[in-house]
């Protein structure tokens, strides 16, 4: 089973969907055979490689939000985070294009080091305040994943993995995926948002069932008892 979950690393949405899905994924009993790809997403490609100012002055005066709103939203956000065992500090984020960010991820990916790429960056942006379109801290973070340090300065001197990024962006729009997170399972089964672990575990047993219907032995045989066998039923058992 494949599992694509397109996300931003500047949507708090994201990360906590990841830990929803985690928890599900973590108690259903094919998980070591479900293989899940991290797909990218920008919920604001226009913003500068640094933005000068907080979370809620870019909200606030890029997205048209009254300062009261917005800070209302930072305390529910928290809050359905904190439930999640995150702990969000949207006074410490630090607003940043997270497109080089996208493009690490595809690097860590051929690494064999996606997820913890991933769950890195969502930590740092939403928890530790760090600077996600950072050349010193994406060079801190591939190291810390064991990433040649080469590896990473090639993202800020050539366009490696860019054409992933925006491959990945042009098959969300495909797909009609305009929000994330966005889970597709088998590219059959889609769920939009940070959904509770429960439908989570409903969707992953349907997609799993679906993949694998069960086929009835003998069904096709000419005797009936051949093929369906003694049993016993809400009126009794057969004699």
């Amino acid at each position: 089973m494949k599992i694509e979950i397109w996300s931003d690393v500047a949507c708090p949405w994201c990360y906590i969907g990841k830990r929803r899905f985690e928890a599900a994924l973590a108690e259903f009993p094919h998980r070591d055979a479900v293989e899940v790809k991290w797909r990218s997403y920008q919920l604001d490609p226009s913003l500068p490689e640094h933005y000068d100012g907080t979370e809620l002055d870019y909200l606030s005066s890029r997205k048209g939000l009254a300062p009261e709103q917005v800070s209302q939203m930072f305390e529910h956000v928290a809050a359905q985070a904190k439930e999640e065992g995150l702990g969000y500090r949207f006074d410490a984020v630090v607003v940043a294009n997270s497109f080089t960010a996208h493009r690490l991820i595809h690097l860590a990916a051929a690494h064999g080091k996606q997820d913890a790429a991933k769950e890195r960056l969502l930590s740092d942006h939403f928890e530790h305040g760090k600077d996600i379109g950072s050349r010193e801290y994406l060079t801190s973070l591939g190291a810390g994943l064991g990433i040649d340090a080469a590896a990473v300065a090639e993202l800020f001197s050539t366009d490696k993995y860019a054409d992933d990024v925006r491959q990945d962006i042009a098959e969300a729009r495909a797909l009609g995926i305009s929000g994330v997170p966005f889970f597709v399972i088998d590219r059959k089964f889609g769920l939009s948002g940070a959904q509770p672990s429960a439908t989570f575990s409903m969707a992953l047993n349907q997609a799993w069932e679906d993949a694998h219907p069960l086929v009835m032995v003998n069904a096709g045989t000419d005797s009936a008892k051949a093929a369906n066998g003694e049993a016993c039923g809400p009126d009794g058992c057969a004699v």
